[in-house]
């Protein structure tokens, strides 16, 4: 018998499958619940889409994942999975206890330049940093027929006497939501509320809209005139550069502070305390300012939280908020040492749910050693994780600073950060 032709299918069944799927006959999404196999309908997927872009997905790993720990709760329809190199900064001396940061990022420099910044702050007897909040928020909008009805609710929630009830109706939806605070915020006619929580060691989001629909639910029956427009009212702010979060907080708030002795300045980060201090004030306060910065006072805290972000899974796109961040930097001691500071008021992270459950990510909180959740205190594992990375945050500001102010940034990206392949002779091939 002659050999059969290469193909990526395993079997005739398969490749029935997949031409059902071309033909539009078979969902794609359909695959798993129908095979009953995720590995096999990636597969068989992945097959599909070649042949209906007429485009090679090779390059793109398929073996190696558990698709049956994504399946409806990560992502749907996978054809694969795209690989993130994980390095390591460290070690991060913060509260007098040494952590080992996982950063997964594809940027030269990065996890060098926060290394630095975790030698620097080690050698001056590491950081200090302080949860000031813990409080994740939704906020739903709703529509009366007129302002003074939506006022009417306004001032029925924001009155402390109906806050117990309210905080009643609200904690069924979770043993670990606990509600904080509600805000209101009129536009004509229309209420936007502002639910703040508590959250466990939860991210929280799905909680806290439960809590919401909750209390939605409750308030019907007094105001049955109400309209609920939508269970996010974007007053929240998720996922978006908002105020309302710059002032408020949201998830985390968590100031961290360390001071770095004359010596280290110079032989470690090579530049002076009076280069740091001025460059500070006038890159990441001034010019900040007058770029009309919302949250972005900072040098690049969105490298650090966005590398720490995806190597324990969590959200990338909270990023934009966690990012919110205000470095200050003051001489010290007779102008000799310099004080470092981060203050960010909404770090939105949390040890279970979401991505953090996969094995990769799960392995990366368990080095920090904040996987899962905490039982003898729930909530302080997503705590110390917003506190680490608040840390390693100071650590990448300091470093990056002191390339800047010691013009070193360009020279150490030309080297690290370019690609010393001859792009000219790749092919590109479909």
């Amino acid at each position: 018998n002659s050999p059969a032709p290469e193909n990526s299918m395993a079997t005739e069944e398969d490749e029935e499958i997949v031409k059902s799927v071309v033909s539009g006959k078979t969902p794609s999404y359909s695959l798993e619940m129908k095979l009953g196999d995720c590995f096999r309908a990636a597969s068989i997927r992945r097959e599909a889409v070649q042949r209906n872009t007429e485009r090679s997905l090779l390059g793109l790993p398929l073996e190696g994942f558990d698709y049956d720990s994504i399946l409806g709760q990560c992502c749907e329809m996978p054809i694969g999975y795209v690989q993130i190199p994980v390095g390591i900064a460290g070690p991060l001396l913060l509260n007098g206890c040494e952590y080992t940061v996982p950063m997964a990022t594809t940027e030269g420099c990065l996890v060098a330049s926060t290394n630095r910044g975790c030698k620097a702050i080690y050698s001056c007897g590491g950081a200090t940093g302080i949860l000031l909040k813990d409080s994740m928020t939704r906020a739903p909008v709703v529509r009366f027929s007129t302002a003074k009805r939506a006022s009417d609710l306004k001032f029925f929630l924001e009155d402390p006497m109906n806050f117990e009830t309210l905080a009643l109706m609200f904690n069924k939806s979770s043993r670990f939501a606990r509600l904080q605070r509600v805000q209101c915020a009129m536009a004509g006619k229309n209420l936007y509320i502002r639910f703040s929580c508590s959250t466990g060691d939860a991210m929280g989001m799905n909680m806290v809209s439960k809590g919401v629909q909750n209390v939605l639910d409750f308030l019907q029956c007094d105001f049955p005139d109400m309209d609920v427009i939508g269970i996010s009212g974007n007053f929240c702010s998720d996922k978006k550069p908002a105020a309302v979060n710059w002032i408020e907080g949201r998830g985390k708030s968590v100031v961290c502070e360390a001071t770095i002795t004359e010596d280290v300045v110079k032989k470690v980060l090579k530049t002076t305390v009076a280069a740091l201090v001025e460059l500070n004030m006038l890159k990441n306060l001034t010019g900040s300012a007058v770029a009309g910065a919302l949250g972005g006072f900072n040098a690049h805290a969105a490298n650090i939280v966005s590398a720490v972000f995806i190597a324990t899974g969590q959200d990338p796109a909270q990023n934009i908020e966690s990012s919110h961040c205000i470095t200050m930097m003051e001489a010290v001691n007779n102008g000799r040492d310099l004080h470092i500071s981060v203050t960010m008021p909404c770090i939105e992270v949390g040890t279970v749910g979401g991505g953090t459950q996969l094995a990769s990510q799960s392995a990366c909180l368990n080095l920090l050693g904040v996987k899962g959740a905490n039982k003898e205190s729930p909530g302080s594992n997503s705590r110390l994780l917003a506190t680490i990375i608040a840390g390693s945050v100071l650590a990448g500001e300091l470093s990056l600073m002191s390339a800047i102010a010691a013009g070193q940034l360009v020279k150490s990206h030309m080297k690290y950060n370019r690609s010393s392949r001859d792009m000219s002779n790749i092919v590109i091939k479909d």
